[in-house]
């Protein structure tokens, strides 16, 4: 809009239209009085997303003003709506006062609300984090900065491709993701919500470096082990950036940065995350999945911490021993379940402590923060006696903070208000002149009348008066008898036709004070608040740790818990290769089923790195092969596992094709993605990988299906020589497992009794003799007349052998068709080299059996 289009408006909506000028891409939530009001489109959008009422009212440069407003006092549930829906918000407050302001009351954009930077507790997911993320890239790969604002964490990495960025995307799910605004990008990150295109410009190596130089303090970024990484630092410095536009302040719990290497942990791309169900099922739903069964963490921060564990897996088998040997210390002296009984009432301290940090914090937080660190003497002294150096360095990391617990006590009243802004936060007895104001003004009549006695005495005027009215204020009251005898520090304020009214130094002072008390003592309140802020941001650092320690209790003492409850056991890890796993059982599956569920082995090793899968549809092949993979994977979190016992060698990555579906935004049918999923497997698994591999090549033809599912086997045994599972409903494939191949056949039984299919889903030795497709065809409901048809023909195919392929390894060997995008054959481009004119007998003989050969 052009100044002179803003001209024509009111003083009002020019104040508007400056706010909305300087943030033209998002809703602008205008506050006046009691609302938050929106106008022209920000309202009609509003009015659409949040199905609130759109009007019209008054008019400005001729026109009504489309208006949609909610009011300040449930702000926070309308934030949370739109903030879900992928919406930012900037909130312009009235930073003047009212009262005294002459003409418009002055506002100001004080911060922008966006998915990736909420704070505020009913905007945040309790048990999830909520990241800000941005992405730099270069020639050697891409650069990622990442910051969980609402618990105080700034991390870095940098991956090399595209595949590796994927993963990290899928690990973390940022709320809020910021990229160059430049074209090329791949679509999994320009397709998801949360976006936000930034300037080039903001994702400048050297911009970031000075920036994060300036933010931090120091002369070089060597303390932080990126110096030496340009596009982390490029990232970072982007994000950055955005957080200090966003929030129009210090950001004083972001006071250090972290880089996460790709080499500490196990990788697993975001198919095999799927896969897995690791938070959320292949349908988007959460129950039934790992961390439903695993999380009985008490504090919601332990709850994130657990799912940052879950998705990182780490390799450095002395911080996971150090674990392991904290949850078997739990478990022996049965410690974790007075720690999680004193964690009952902690709440979210990580959180508490961003919120003042950004000086957002509310009266209930501190008293919160107050509790929590009461109970810290508590908890050392269960932690101390307990033999395990994780929980001797967690008992020192919760520190002692005897001065700040002192402080809190002493300063919050025992249940505080909701709102600061209602007073009666601060206790009595921590402030002399606040309880002076309080008294002052809830005990004024007390004053008076102890006022009166001490002026009777004092003079020795029995009938003095002390007394107040709307005109005069207060007064000493003395009889015109008496009026001689009043002492020379009076002062006369009013005569009446049979009395003196009189004011001294201190009934003036006192109804200073008293007419202005209760603003005052809220004015005081607000300052007191503002110091102990203050004094909690002066020791921050140390809370921080205090947080963290307390976090991580919370999970050790989880595990020891679920290990009690679900009979798990501690793993061993082990520099010799391999997975040895005895009686080992699916944790989700064994938690959901009625019944009893059937235990089953797993031997991996330098001789057999690949077995075979073979059984019915529903005997459990898939269940057999995730349990050995979730079962490896809560080894490498820290966690007791779901076996009798589990030693596991070297593990670099988990990946895993299992299951089949569409991608239609990327344009991908079943069976590509079958083939991708496949593809990505082949090229990054090595020899301390474990790898899952489910029905490769359903999604074609019997030949091509085959084909390919013999090619993936082999390549996976013999060149990536990855510790493998392969389940197939190809018994060709059985035939691979020949001596000295590191090849070996399992099933899964399954038993006919009567017209019944009975599954043992116990895993045995050697392949399956039969399928068990019609059984199964009619467990799952075919009518009976389509079966007996099937079995019919199923009949009819075995004598005749139509349609079933040759399954001899030479056949496999074979070529069986021509490829779609391939030239002339060789033997008619033999035949088209020919010139039978001059050819003699004998060579005419030699080229016939030449083409014979090329056939």
């Amino acid at each position: 809009m052009s100044a002179a289009d803003v001209s024509q408006h009111t003083p009002l909506m020019r104040q508007y239209f400056a706010a909305k000028a300087e943030h033209p891409d998002i809703l602008l939530f205008f506050r006046m009085g009691d609302f938050y009001e929106l106008f022209y489109d920000d309202a009609r959008r509003a009015a659409k997303l949040l199905d609130i009422t759109l009007t019209q009212r008054g008019v400005s440069a001729g026109q009504p003003i489309p208006m949609a407003g909610v009011p300040v006092h449930a702000v926070e549930g309308y934030l949370a709506r739109l903030v879900a829906l992928g919406e930012s918000v900037a909130i312009c407050e009235q930073i003047g006062d009212p009262a005294t302001s002459k003409g418009l009351v002055e506002r100001k954009v004080v911060r922008i609300v966006t998915p990736g930077t909420v704070t505020d507790e009913a905007l945040l997911e309790e048990r999830r984090d909520t990241l800000l993320m941005a992405v730099a890239r270069g020639r050697t790969g891409y650069g990622l900065a990442w910051a969980d604002l609402s618990g105080g964490r700034f991390l870095v990495s940098e991956v090399a491709d595209e595949d590796m960025l994927a993963a990290e995307l899928a690990r973390l799910e940022p709320a809020e993701l910021l990229l160059p605004d430049e074209d090329g990008w791949p679509a999994f990150l320009t397709s998801r919500n949360g976006l936000r295109r930034r300037g080039p410009w903001h994702f400048d190596a050297d911009g970031g470096r000075r920036q994060l130089l300036r933010f931090f303090g120091t002369h070089d970024l060597t303390a932080y082990g990126v110096e030496d990484r340009p596009l982390a630092i490029a990232a970072a410095g982007a994000l950055l950036g955005y957080l200090e536009e966003t929030q129009k302040q210090r950001l004083p719990h972001l006071n250090s940065l972290a880089l996460e290497s790709a080499e500490d942990t196990i990788a697993m791309n975001a198919a095999t995350r799927r896969h897995l169900e690791l938070d959320s099922r292949i349908d988007g739903r959460s129950e039934h999945t790992l961390v439903g069964v695993l999380d009985s963490t008490v504090t919601p921060m332990g709850g994130r911490l657990l799912r940052r564990w879950l998705h990182r897996p780490l390799r450095d088998r002395r911080i996971l021993g150090e674990r392991h040997q904290a949850v078997e210390t739990l478990l022996d002296a049965r410690a974790f379940e007075p720690l999680r009984e004193a964690f009952r009432g902690l709440g979210d301290v990580e959180r508490i402590l961003s919120r003042v940090a950004l000086r957002s914090a509310r009266p209930r937080d501190l008293s919160t923060l107050r509790d929590a660190l009461a109970m810290l003497p508590a908890l050392r002294a269960t932690l101390t006696p307990l033999d395990s150096p994780r929980l001797h360095a967690l008992a020192g990391e919760l520190g002692e903070h005897a001065d700040t617990t002192a402080l809190l006590a002493t300063a919050i009243v025992p249940q505080p208000p909701v709102l600061l802004r209602d007073g009666g936060v601060i206790a009595d007895g921590h402030d002399a002149e606040l309880d002076e104001l309080r008294r002052l003004s809830t005990h004024a009549d007390q004053f008076l009348t102890e006022l009166e006695a001490r002026e009777r005495e004092a003079t020795g005027i029995a009938t003095l008066k002390v007394g107040y009215n709307r005109v005069h204020g207060y007064y000493i009251e003395i009889s015109k008898a008496q009026a001689e005898r009043a002492p020379a520090h009076y002062t006369r304020r009013q005569t009446l036709s049979n009395a003196e009214r009189y004011i001294t130094e201190e009934l003036k002072g006192f109804e200073d004070k008293v007419l202005s008390a209760r603003e005052r003592a809220l004015a005081r309140e607000r300052l007191l608040w503002e110091q102990l802020l203050d004094a909690l941001n002066a020791v921050l650092p140390p809370l921080k740790r205090c947080a963290a320690a307390l976090a991580e209790l919370d999970v050790l003492a989880g595990f020891a818990e679920r290990a009690q409850a679900l009979d798990w056991s501690r793993p061993a890890l082990s520099d010799e290769p391999g997975i040895h796993i005895e009686r080992g059982r699916h944790p989700v599956v064994e938690a959901v089923r009625s019944e009893p569920f059937e235990p089953n082995d797993l031997v991996l090793d330098e001789q057999r790195r690949m077995l075979v899968i073979t059984g019915p549809n529903m005997g459990g092949k898939s269940t057999y092969m995730r349990q050995n993979a979730l079962i490896v994977l809560l080894a490498h979190i820290g966690s007791f596992v779901p076996a009798t016992r589990a030693r596991i060698g070297p593990i670099d990555r988990i990946l895993t094709r299992i299951g089949a579906g569409d991608d239609l935004a990327r344009g991908q049918s079943t069976f590509m993605v079958e083939m991708s999923e496949t593809a990505y497997i082949l090229h990054h698994a090595s020899e301390h990988s474990l790898v899952l591999m489910d029905e490769i090549g359903r999604g074609t033809s019997t030949y091509d299906g085959l084909a390919l599912a013999k090619a993936c086997a082999l390549q996976l045994a013999r060149g990536n020589r990855a510790y493998t599972l392969f389940a197939t409903h190809y018994f060709e494939l059985t035939a691979l497992a020949e001596p000295g191949s590191g090849i070996a056949n399992v099933h899964l039984d399954a038993v006919e009794h009567g017209d019944r299919l009975v599954f043992m889903h116990a895993v045995k030795d050697g392949p399956a003799n039969r399928s068990f497709g019609l059984q199964v065809a009619a467990l799952a409901g075919l009518p009976r007349a389509v079966v007996s048809d099937a079995r019919r023909y199923l009949a009819e195919l075995e004598q005749r052998g139509a349609g079933v392929p040759d399954t001899s390894p030479q056949a496999l060997d074979a070529p069986q068709q021509m490829g779609l995008f391939a030239g002339p054959a060789p033997a008619l481009e033999a035949l088209a080299a020919i010139d039978p004119d001059q050819l003699t007998p004998r060579q005419a003989l030699e080229a016939l059996y030449r083409l014979r050969s090329l056939l």
